[in-house]
């Protein structure tokens, strides 16, 4: 994996958790971002422990890569939908900062000091995978040694003509 050694891993949906990640506070219209805050909050706690209560200094220069191909849909239609309408935009669909506002989350909640990255890889990582542009941009963030470990989460909602939203979280550091 890229001279990358993994730290822990996990995968939406969840095999013993509901269907549909927990809601997220300030995050409205789309499961994407709770998607994302779920998936990253299953591997961080396997790797770090218990729910954080304050920041932790292990956890301290860690990295977060977020990598979708097809973005955040339901807020871009809900967008679509409220500039046809002739509607104004709730400013928490504004989807230019929704990728970043939800790595914020994570961030803040874990006391994350490492960058925040959030790509577009060619292809869609299939259920359970990581895209390979996403792996290959954390092995360069950890060799220019901006972080000492990398949140990587794959991220893809289900598409108009069915399938469920799925993510996949790895924690990386280098080999």
């Amino acid at each position: 994996m890229n001279g990358l050694h993994t730290l822990a891993t996990a995968t939406w949906p969840h095999p013993e958790g509901p269907g549909e990640p927990p809601a997220l506070p300030g995050f409205s219209a789309s499961t994407f971002n709770p998607l994302v805050a779920a998936v990253a909050e299953l591997c961080l706690t396997r790797h770090l422990g218990a729910e954080p209560r304050e920041p932790d200094p292990a956890a301290g220069r860690t990295g977060l890569l977020l990598a979708s191909a097809g973005g955040d849909r339901a807020t871009a239609l809900a967008i679509d939908t409220a500039a046809a309408s002739g509607r104004r935009m709730p400013a928490l669909l504004f989807f230019q900062s929704n990728p970043n506002a939800v790595l914020g989350h994570i961030a803040a909640r874990w006391g994350l000091a490492g960058p925040v990255v959030a790509i577009s890889p060619r292809e869609a990582a299939a259920p359970g995978e990581i895209p390979s542009d996403a792996l290959e941009l954390a092995a360069l963030m950890l060799a220019d040694g901006d972080a000492d470990q990398i949140l990587i989460i794959a991220a893809e909602q289900a598409d108009r003509s069915g399938g469920t939203d799925h993510g996949t979280a790895v924690l990386v550091t280098s080999a």
